[in-house]
């Protein structure tokens, strides 16, 4: 990893100093992002021990029964803290006007503090509520990391340094999940979330790394400044948008119960041992990066819609086997379907940064995570409604994830935005 900024970088326009993916400035971003991860999936992690430590679990056939608390109050309580993360809109939009940098380092910082005070929640209910108003920091934490990462790097870096980013996310997801699984009868899911000091502590260092990407800076300096999150949705950007929020919103719709159940049904209905569990998320870690690996090298080759197409179905199919019942089904399923949402996320974040000037990036980034929100809510209320009837995880698999991921096609109504910079597509900016 390169520490000097001034190694690597290019001009880009003659007015830009970009990195190189691995340089400190990228680093910087994808290390919050893996905070954020870190702080986020805690809940998913830990969703079985959180409801028998809040209900009252014993060995009936019936959801309650063995989960401790109703699949109604789980659905509500997940869909509550998945609509927290539509707040992540206006805080992210606030980045248009106020800097990627400083907008960044405030939600890490505060949304990681919000998580540690949710451990000492005194009900069910209490925690949601404490969980819900971090959560939305978070959220807004990953998408400005994948801005701010975008917006550092020229177009052969650029799928590269969202992979970077990706990858910090989905390791503090992993190293949080790995934890639970091996230290949860140690610890309690209490003591899982105060670890959020952990990456807390890393903000001195994200400090120091973290830079105003060039390219906001020049256009901060502009004449012309829009207003945070509306303007995003201005008529030159509108077409654009609402292709991307449809997506966004379908996607959501597969990954939010996909994930969110995943833990749940391996320990409270496949009793599934927790060496297994962990072994389980270990080679979800390795898939994940084989994935974005992958889906770095498919997006600079074959192109950001083909790859994010292509790899949102497989997503799809792979979150239903997951669910047919088996231990087989539910280890190859998950660690297959976390290689395919990993090949995804280069392509897609890349092309959501790219489609837009810097003058509303992040806001239209907001607009993309507040669909993703309502999605994953959408998801998690249908999928939990029909498992929770007779347990039928794989009913509620195929009839929430098929009619999302035949909205693929809407990749194509999109530029192709392989080899090209964002000021390309829009040259008045």
């Amino acid at each position: 990893m390169s520490t000097d900024p001034g190694q690597g970088t290019v001009a880009a326009r003659g007015a830009f100093r970009l990195h190189r993916w691995s340089d400190r400035a990228v680093v910087g971003a994808a290390i919050a992002a893996f905070a954020a991860g870190f702080g986020q999936f805690g809940v998913v992690a830990a969703l079985g021990d959180v409801a028998r430590g809040f209900g009252q679990a014993d060995n009936g056939g019936t959801l309650v029964a063995q989960a401790g608390l109703s699949g109604t109050d789980l659905g509500i309580g997940l869909a509550i803290m998945r609509l927290a993360s539509l707040g992540a809109l206006p805080v992210i939009g606030l980045a248009d006007r106020f800097g990627r940098r400083t907008l960044l380092l405030a939600t890490v910082g505060i949304g990681l503090a919000l998580t540690v005070v949710a451990a000492a929640s005194p009900t069910y209910w209490w925690f949601v509520a404490i969980f819900a108003c971090g959560r939305p920091l978070l959220a807004a934490t990953n998408g400005l990391a994948q801005v701010t990462a975008a917006e550092q790097t020229a177009s052969a870096d650029r799928a590269k340094a969202v992979a970077l980013v990706a990858a910090g996310y989905g390791t503090g997801a992993g190293a949080i999940a790995i934890v639970h699984s091996l230290a949860a009868s140690t610890l309690g899911f209490r003591g899982v979330f105060v670890l959020a000091v952990v990456p807390l502590a890393l903000l001195p260092l994200l400090r120091r790394w973290i830079e105003e990407p060039d390219r906001f800076t020049v256009a901060a300096a502009g004449p012309e400044h829009p207003v945070p999150v509306l303007d995003a949705v201005a008529r030159p950007f509108r077409r654009r948008l609402a292709v991307i929020v449809i997506l966004g919103f379908a996607v959501s719709v597969i990954t939010g119960p996909a994930n969110s159940f995943v833990f749940l049904f391996a320990q409270n209905f496949l009793h599934q041992p927790g060496i297994v569990t962990a072994g389980m998320v270990a080679g979800a870690g390795v898939a994940g990066l084989g994935g974005l690996l992958a889906g770095r090298w498919l997006a600079d080759r074959a192109g950001r819609r083909l790859t994010g197409a292509l790899a949102m179905a497989a997503v799809a199919v792979l979150a239903i086997w997951t669910y047919t019942g088996s231990s087989l089904a539910l280890v190859a399923g998950y660690i297959l379907g976390v290689f395919a949402a990993s090949v995804f996320a280069p392509a897609a974040g890349s092309l959501v940064n790219e489609l837009f000037p810097t003058t509303v990036r992040a806001s239209a980034a907001g607009w993309s995570l507040a669909a993703g929100v309502l999605g994953a809510v959408t998801g998690l209320v249908a999928f939990g409604a029909v498992a929770g009837s007779g347990h039928r995880f794989a009913t509620a698999g195929l009839v929430t994830f098929v009619p999302a991921a035949l909205l693929m096609v809407l990749f194509w109504l999109l530029p192709e935005t392989r080899g090209r910079e964002p000021e390309d597509l829009w040259p008045g900016t």
